[in-house]
């Protein structure tokens, strides 16, 4: 539940930055002037109503035609349209986007295939219906700030729970995807009837490039992770991504996971993670998608011998079903390259610590996950997704951290100190030869042979003798 709101004495201008508040305010004032009404909505009111201050401003305009709202905002702001047809405006230098009521009726399929007719003559709980939850459906008016929510939104953000806003839903099914990282974010539990109507959709018509925005929100901004994806099993959209569901009913040995199989300790840790952002967009993405796929190798590898349920090698087994889920979403090839590293060696730092590894190795898992520091937040959420059992994994972060400043490689690999051109400068010629050399080179100073450039020389000096 979100609870705590109180929508009648709060002010919710107070969440609005004074540079867009002063905008919207002569805006306002113009349009009232001219016989309309301009009502902040959606996302921009939902973030205030829980006491978050507002990012970008949504803004509709009622009661006037496209005509008068762009003539009064050619007299106070640059603006660009975006399709007069579908009377949206973007205000350049403010985070300010303006709309119009309008009707929209599918025409065939695909999210493109809509006719649009603008009508700023509708009630706004004519508009509300159009809208997809009724949680982005409460109405601020500017600029006295009257609340007005036609479809019960505010209670359904105070009960936690996320509602269609009507049988039209069903056009988009894309706000499946969407049910699914709001519930991560509010957090909130999806209305039985809303998963009804989900479970008879299917993305078949979306372009993929429609499903990264979601599960980046899910991952980026969910605060419960585990209440969207345990949505997407509810409804049945597990099928659409196979990575994920393979975990659903894989078992895992209870002596190390009491909380169930691979998908229940994958949800906890998806919620670990989310504890413990660090505000670093990118550095955090690549994360959380890590924790995400880090055992999808185990349905591939998962085996019951003598009673004991063991999934040797499901690190690297997991390598290509997390691709293929990261592709599916449309990951960057640059992320997918970050993630799978650091998939492939999530056991490993236990292992180090265990041991209590050379430098050597500290050195060599550096290498191999590409980033150490991201690979020990992967290793803490994985830890941490096995209630009743704590996090234990504090003293072996702690153990390996220690060691990786002292060598130097607390967000890098460690970079090759000899470098084809010290060999160029002593007659080497480019080519294989070089090459392997070099590789040798560089596994000599992972092995802390030398740590400098003079001391590479005089390495690459005794190879030659």
């Amino acid at each position: 539940m979100v609870g705590n709101l109180n929508p009648v004495t709060r002010d919710l201008r107070e969440n609005i930055p004074d540079k867009e508040w002063n905008f919207l305010r002569k805006f306002a004032n113009s349009c009232g002037q001219a016989g309309g009404r301009v009502y902040l909505v959606g996302g921009s009111v939902r973030s205030a109503l829980v006491g978050e201050n507002i990012l970008d401003c949504d803004v509709e305009v009622f009661g006037i035609p496209p005509h008068a709202v762009e003539t009064i905002l050619a007299g106070l702001v640059q603006f660009n349209s975006v399709g007069k047809s579908f009377g949206i405006y973007k205000v350049r230098g403010f985070q300010v986007d303006i709309g119009l009521p309008r009707v929209e009726r599918k025409t065939g399929e695909g999210h493109k295939a809509f006719s649009v007719e603008i009508r700023p003559d509708l009630t706004l709980r004519e508009a509300a219906l159009r809208r997809d939850f009724t949680v982005n459906a409460v109405y601020m008016q500017i600029p006295d700030g009257q609340i007005i929510d036609p479809l019960g939104g505010i209670k359904d953000l105070e009960s936690g729970i996320l509602r269609h806003c009507s049988e039209r839903f069903a056009e988009d099914p894309l706000r499946v995807l969407r049910a699914m990282q709001f519930a991560a974010r509010l957090p909130a539990e999806v209305c039985p009837e809303t998963v009804s109507i989900c479970r008879d959709l299917s993305p078949e018509s979306l372009s993929r490039e429609r499903f990264q925005g979601e599960w980046e929100k899910l991952i980026l901004s969910g605060k419960r992770p585990s209440n969207g994806l345990a949505f997407l099993r509810q409804c049945g959209w597990l099928k659409y991504f196979p990575g994920l569901q393979a975990m659903d009913g894989c078992p895992q040995d209870p002596r190390w996971h009491p909380e169930g199989d691979v998908w229940q300790h994958t949800l906890h840790c998806m919620d670990a993670f989310a504890r413990n952002r660090c505000d670093n967009r990118e550095d955090d993405l690549i994360v959380g998608l890590a924790v995400l796929c880090h055992d999808m190798g185990k349905p591939a590898t998962t085996r019951v011998i003598e009673g004991t349920v063991q999934s040797h090698g499901h690190e690297t087994a997991g390598l290509k079903p997390a691709r293929a889920f990261m592709e599916q979403i449309k990951t960057s090839n640059r992320l997918i390259d970050r993630v799978l590293p650091l998939v492939q060696c999530h056991m490993r730092p236990a292992m180090l610590f265990k041991d209590q590894s050379s430098p050597a190795a500290i050195r060599r898992l550096a290498r191999d996950s590409g980033r150490l520091d991201l690979l020990l937040r992967l290793f803490q959420a994985d830890s941490s997704g096995r209630p009743p059992y704590p996090d234990n994994s504090a003293e072996a972060i702690s153990w390996i951290r220690g060691r990786m400043e002292k060598l130097a490689i607390t967000n890098t690999a460690p970079k090759p100190i000899l470098k084809g051109r010290h060999l160029l400068q002593r007659g080497w010629e480019s080519g294989p030869q070089m090459g392997r050399i070099l590789t040798r080179a560089y596994e000599a100073q992972l092995d802390g042979k030398f740590d400098d450039e003079t001391g590479a020389v005089k390495w690459l000096e005794n190879q030659s003798s």
